[in-house]
Order: structure tokens, then C-alpha cells, then sequence
């Protein structure tokens, strides 16, 4: 029944300029949050020296930690819930929170100050994280739909994170004092949140929501000509009843248990992945001897970025679930690792260069290209639902990242790095078994299959008006 389907020719159409330019469009607003979200690990204890601080309080730490991450589990539920009036009425509007808070940073006086500005930042990050996957997803093509959200938010979210090491160790090889070096490290978000405010706002609306939540026909018509650039009139025919009027609360039933499961997934793999983006370039780089700056270096360039190209390449011929569980399964490995021979790592700080950076290796070829990119909540929830799903799964793994904000130091320094380290690599295992047992294949299906939404679709257009 699929060419029956008023997606036919988007989800078959070859990929293109415009798929192309919303890669870009998307992908910019993904560096910017990689390059926020790291860059405060980098420059902390600069910041401290600068406002004359010499030990915070470890409720301080941890808010200034996690005060980002809060503010994006507060965005991501809030514009979850807007975008099911429109992805496009709001895309802009979160770069442009994000763009003025970055800046904002530059200008701080003090950690409260900051604390807020994060957080406010945050907001911005999260609504991102919302409406970014919700529109490449329901734009893309069913071919490559995995390798383009995974290059525009596995891949660039690592690119960012690896641009913040590279600005801040470029500018401490200019002798730049360090008042300087951290308010232009944190205030440079604002470049590329800036640049894609624009790009965003003529972005047309996604056919999907024009289709199954406004049941605007011509507007249809028009969205999907300009992505397929063909007249494609004979795939909405004039007696299809587009707009989709079954009850919220029976797509629930239907895939609660699937989408539940994808929430969990992002908080467990947030509590560990940001254990080492939090507080990495501090705990974990001084027992191996590096600077912040290189060790965020390291880890971005040599293993983040490489997990995500090879993602990109395999996503959509493995599919999600084994890239998904043997990325957690590597992860889990990793650390166990860099756990049990943690002596060796700090005699020879380039074994435990070489066990650590492999979980973000294998970070980013599964969770991080696949739970992390918003891929799970858009793909297994029915378009009249998909945008607070979103919501509520990105708002799950900002909480594992709070978590991990204030729980991980904290097990750090009462149990010892060793123990911290291992608890993570058992969350890690933990997660890919729920992989492998519970979530669904999705690759190359329509988005309508892969939410089960196609039997309710079919019976809704296949009604004469």
C-alpha cells in the first residue's frame, strides 16, 4: 500500500540539494550545542582563577555542571509540546536563545551569573534537540535517512566539541591571558548559532505535519514538489483524507512501551557519556597528566569524530539496533577497562589515552549516532505525537546528564575513580541489553512503518471525503 502513501515520492526520492541544505541548516545548530555543552568543561578552572574563586562548593561544581542540562530538559518538554503547532513556527528561535546566551557568557561576573546564563542556554540547546531531528527525519528520505541524522548530529556535535579544544589551545599559544581566553571560548557560541538563524526560518514546513496534523492539501503539494522537484499531485490524490484523527491516546497504547524504552536508553547513555564531557578535561585528563584542553582534543578528534564517520557509513546498511548495541557494548568494555588497569593508565598515560577514548569511539558509533541524534524518538512515534515524544526523550537523557552532573563527583571522591569508572561501564552493559531485546529495526522503512502508524494512515486516506 505504499505507493498509496502521500509520502511516496518524498520517501524515494535520491538525496539532494535540499536534503543537502538541511543537513547544513540542522547540522550548525548540533556543532553549536557540542561546542556549548564542552566547552565549560575546558575553561572552569580558568574561569574560577578569573573571578577570584579558589574552591567551589561541590553543590556549585555541580550546578554549574549541569544548570545547561537542566534548562534543556525544561526546553526540549516545552517545545515539544509547541512544535505540534508547527515544527517551522519555532525553528530559529531556538539558535537565536542559544545565540544570545553564548554570548552572554563573555560577559559574566560571577558563577551565579553564569549558573543562570547556562541555563537559559540550555533552554535553547534543548529546543533544539526537539525540533532539529524532528525536521530532518520528517524531511528525509527513507534510504538515507540514518546517515543524515547522523552526520547532522553525531558528527557535528563532535566537530563542535573538537573546535572548542582547538580555539582554546590556539589561544593559549597566543600568550592570550586567561581572562580573555575562557570569555572568548564560551561567548564564541554565538558564530554559529548566529549563521543558520536565517536558513532556518525559510525553511519550508515538513509534509508531514502539514499532512497528518493540519490536513492542508495544497500546502502538501507544494512542500513536496519543492523537496522532490517533480509535480507530484498524482501521490495526493484529491480523495485521500490526509489529516489523521484518531486519539493521541491510542498511539500510546500502541507504542508507549517502545518509546519508554527509547527514553531510558538516552538517559542511561547520558549518564555515561557525559560523565567524561563534564568533568573529563578535570578528573579523568589529571590522572593522566594532560591538560584540559588537549585531553578534550584527543578524545573529540582522535575517537568521537571517527565513531561518527563510521556510523555514518554503516547506519544504513547495518541499521540502528546493532550499531546501537554494539556501540554500548564497546563502551562497556572500554571503561571496564580503564577501570581494572587503572594503575597501568596513570604509569603510562597513553594506555589510558587509548581504553578511555575507545568508549567514545564506540560511543559515537552507536548511542551517540543513534539514541543522542534523536533518531529513536522521531522514528518509532506516530507523527501526531512524534514532536513530544521527542520531548520527552531528549528531556530523559538531559536528566541522566543532570544526574551524572551531581552523582558522579560524588562517587568519584568517596569511592575512588576506579569504582566511578566501573558503575558506568555496567550502565553501558546494562543499556545495550535493553537494545537487543526490546527496540525495533527501523532502517530504511518510511517513517509511517517504523512508527506503526501505517495501518491507521492507510485506513485514514484511503476514506473518501
Amino acid at each position: 500500500m505504499e505507493n498509496q502513501s502521500p509520502f511516496f515520492a518524498l520517501d524515494n526520492v535520491r538525496f539532494n540539494w535540499f536534503h543537502g541544505k538541511s543537513m547544513i541548516t540542522t547540522g550548525m545548530g548540533v556543532f553549536t550545542d557540542g561546542y556549548d555543552l564542552s566547552s565549560i568543561g575546558i575553561v572552569l578552572p580558568m574561569v574560577l582563577a578569573s573571578l577570584g574563586i579558589k574552591n567551589l562548593t561541590g553543590m556549585q561544581s555541580s550546578f554549574l555542571a549541569g544548570s545547561a542540562l537542566i534548562g534543556a530538559a525544561i526546553g526540549a518538554l516545552l517545545f515539544g509540546l509547541l512544535a505540534n503547532r508547527g515544527r517551522k513556527a519555532f525553528y530559529g528561535l531556538d539558535v537565536f536563545i542559544m545565540a544570545i546566551a553564548s554570548l552572554a557568557q563573555a560577559f559574566v561576573t560571577n558563577v551565579p551569573e553564569l549558573i543562570l546564563i547556562r541555563f537559559i542556554l540550555g533552554v535553547g540547546i534543548g529546543a533544539d534537540y526537539v525540533l532539529s531531528p524532528l525536521i530532518m527525519a520528517e524531511n528525509a528520505n527513507k534510504q538515507d535517512r540514518g546517515k543524515s541524522m547522523a552526520i547532522g548530529f553525531g558528527l557535528t556535535w563532535g566537530l563542535g566539541a573538537t573546535f572548542a579544544a582547538i580555539l582554546y589551545l590556539i589561544l593559549g599559544a597566543m600568550h592570550e591571558p586567561q581572562n580573555i581566553i575562557w570569555r572568548v571560548v564560551l561567548g564564541f557560541g554565538v558564530v554559529p548559532a548566529a549563521s543558520v538563524i536565517y536558513l532556518r526560518r525559510k525553511l519550508p514546513e515538513t509534509p508531514r505535519f502539514l499532512a497528518r496534523i493540519k490536513g492542508d492539501r495544497s500546502a502538501l503539494q507544494q512542500v513536496i514538489q519543492y523537496v522532490v522537484g517533480e509535480d507530484v499531485k498524482q501521490y495526493v490524490d484529491e480523495e485521500l483524507i490526509l489529516q489523521d484523527h484518531h486519539q493521541a491516546t491510542e498511539y500510546w497504547k500502541r507504542n508507549g512501551s517502545n518509546i519508554l524504552t527509547a527514553c531510558l536508553l538516552w538517559f542511561l547513555f547520558d549518564i555515561v557519556v557525559y560523565s567524561g564531557i563534564l568533568f573529563g578535561p578535570s578528573l579523568i585528563a589529571k590522572g593522566l597528566n594532560l591538560t584540559a584542553g588537549t585531553f578534550q582534543l584527543v578524545m573529540e578528534f582522535a575517537f568521537t569524530v571517527p565513531g561518527a564517520i563510521i556510523a555514518v557509513i554503516f547506519i544504513d546498511r547495518w541499521g540502528r539496533k546493532p550499531l546501537q548495541a554494539l556501540g554500548f557494548i564497546g563502551m562497556a568494555i572500554a571503561l571496564g577497562a580503564f577501570s581494572f588497569f587503572r594503575v597501568e593508565s596513570a604509569a603510562i598515560p597513553m594506555i589510558g589515552l587509548i581504553l578511555y577514548g575507545s568508549q567514545n569511539l564506540f560511543s559515537q558509533i552507536g548511542p551517540g549516532s543513534v539514541s543522542a541524534s534523536g533518531m529513536l524518538g522521531v522514528e518509532l512515534a506516530p507523527t501526531k505525537i512524534r514532536s513530544f515524544v521527542q520531548g520527552i526523550t531528549v528531556a530523559s537523557g538531559r536528566l541522566g546528564a543532570s544526574f551524572t552532573a551531581f552523582v558522579f563527583p560524588a562517587l568519584f571522591q568517596t569511592w575512588g575513580e576506579s569504582f566511578a569508572i566501573g558503575f558506568l561501564s555496567t550502565l553501558a552493559l546494562f543499556a545495550a541489553i535493553i537494545t537487543i531485546l526490546v527496540i525495533p529495526e527501523t532502517k530504511k522503512q518510511s517513517l509511517e512503518e517504523t512508527s506503526r502508524e501505517i495501518d491507521r494512515s492507510t485506513e485514514v486516506q484511503t476514506t473518501t471525503a
